[in-house]
């Protein structure tokens, strides 16, 4: 017994041995070199890479209600409630598969009753008989990963958690530009609704003056029909006004996490103060996005878990090994269950080696290899496609606001001209016609205006989704430190 014991500790330490400098199959990970343009092609204005203006970038807008908005999204958005959900899920996922490097232990017990056949051409003495069997102890074992297969599934579960830390941390950007950008349009209703409702007035103000002017004799019935047509096709705008704005409250409402019913805006002053704005607008460099996009992020970490799944793959292909034992006290009276005599053993070691598989593991080697290139493709492609919504954001922003500027300058210039023909108007200098022309001229353009006035500050919002604003830098930093601490890891275990 001494023997077969000694010879068990043995073998226990060689293959411990073994472990302790066993290898890792597989590629170690490495970040792909990715090539950035030095610059951007337009920019609005000189970049200032300001990290908190990112962080909380909203905040710039400087409009207590908007924050009161992204503050609520944040607490109450069910899409982002349920990718935190996805976070747990990885990170159980994760710890699940790092228990397989500690020993499994199983704890039973039993208790049997039998009775033997009377039946049988071969009866033992006692046939016939019922017999009971209690029985109690535990069943452990142990795998060796010395090869590393283990170790890269861990390494691949690590990296699959960060990428869901970075699926979340873009669903909050667009949760945030999307909240930001609604209420915008909401506020840009309202100021359109304002104009049409100005220009109202003044179209039946003029049309009380025409109807005068026709009962005094001094103008055609004409000009009286001109106006009630004017005024009419300018009130038709108004249910498409507040259709905009109804559809924009629906939608901040939904993502806040709340019924449109039940969601509430302030009723003083809403929507008629100038739309905010920025001042500052920090695009960085085009390299900047390789750590700010959340989706770049999210993209590099899969692939760092695809990596990690060749190893997985090519482990297959070597011995396992593993150390096994068992305890059990088994005894016909539950009073003599504690009895030494009672015991049961059984241990050693085992080798599991999949030898006529080898084709087979080795085409698996290739899918995960050819699946990795594909998610090397996936990253170049999210990065040349961020560099291009950063871009086609500038552009637009820039543009919109030259538009912007025009326009502010034309309605200037239209509300000249509607006071100097209204004067004529009166004097009887020029016909009603060109009142016509002149009210409809304003009032499109300030519609116009107020649209544009919208349109950029949205633009501008994307711009800041686009460079990846509104990421949390302490949640960054966490997150690059576990991976940076797995890599060492993963290269000190590698022989």
């Amino acid at each position: 017994m001494q023997r077969v014991s000694g010879g068990l500790f043995g073998a226990a330490i060689f293959f411990l041995g073994l472990w302790s400098a066993g290898c890792t199959v597989g590629p170690d990970y490495q970040k792909p070199a990715t090539r950035m343009p030095k610059g951007w092609s337009r920019q609005a204005q000189p970049p200032m890479a300001s990290e908190e203006i990112l962080k909380s970038w909203w905040s710039g807008l400087q409009d207590p209600f908007l924050d009161e908005l992204i503050e609520r999204a944040g607490r109450g958005n069910l899409g982002l409630e349920e990718s935190l959900y996805r976070i747990e899920e990885s990170r159980a996922l994760r710890d699940y598969t790092a228990g397989r490097n500690y020993p499994k232990v199983a704890f039973s017990g039993s208790y049997i009753r039998s009775r033997s056949s009377q039946n049988t051409g071969l009866r033992a003495p006692g046939s016939g008989s019922e017999q009971g069997l209690y029985s109690t102890g535990f069943d452990a074992a142990w795998e060796l990963d010395l090869f590393g297969g283990i170790r890269r599934s861990v390494e691949s579960a690590q990296a699959q958690l960060e990428a869901s830390v970075e699926a979340d941390r873009a669903i909050r950007i667009s949760l945030y530009a999307e909240v930001a950008a609604s209420y915008i349009e909401l506020r840009t209703a309202r100021m359109r609704l304002h104009y049409a409702q100005e220009n109202i007035a003044a179209q039946k103000e003029m049309l009380a003056l025409t109807e005068n002017r026709y009962k005094a004799g001094i103008a055609p019935e004409l000009d009286v029909a001109q106006a009630q047509q004017n005024l009419a096709d300018t009130e038709s705008d108004l249910p498409l006004i507040r259709l905009a704005e109804q559809i924009a409250a629906n939608r901040l409402a939904v993502l806040v996490g709340e019924y449109p019913q039940e969601f509430h805006l302030p009723t003083e002053g809403f929507g008629l103060s100038p739309l905010p704005t920025l001042n500052e607008l920090p695009t960085g460099l085009p390299a900047d996005l390789l750590r700010r996009r959340p989706d770049i992020r999210m993209a590099e970490r899969q692939l760092a878990a695809q990596t990690a799944r060749i190893g997985m793959a090519a482990a297959e292909l070597y011995p396992s090994f593993s150390l096994s034992g068992s305890f059990y006290l088994q005894a016909e009276h539950f009073s003599n269950l504690g009895n030494y005599s009672s015991k049961s053993t059984a241990y050693g070691p085992g080798l599991r080696w999949r030898v006529f598989e080898g084709g087979r593991l080795r085409s698996l080697i290739r899918a995960e290899e050819a699946r990795t290139r594909q998610a090397l493709v996936h990253y170049e492609q999210t990065v040349l496609s961020a560099v291009e919504e950063v871009e086609t954001a500038l552009v637009a922003y820039e543009q919109e606001l030259l538009r912007e500027q025009a326009l502010g300058r034309a309605v200037q210039a239209s509300e000249n001209s509607v006071r100097l023909v209204q004067s004529l108007y009166r004097s009887g200098l020029t016909n009603f016609q060109n009142v016509l022309d002149a009210q409809r001229t304003l009032f499109r353009l300030q519609d116009r205006l107020a649209a544009s006035r919208g349109t950029v500050v949205v633009d501008l919002i994307r711009v800041y989704k686009a460079l990846g604003g509104g990421w949390d830098p302490a949640a960054e930093e966490i997150v690059q430190t576990t991976s940076d601490s797995d890599e060492s890891k993963s290269g000190s275990s590698k022989s």
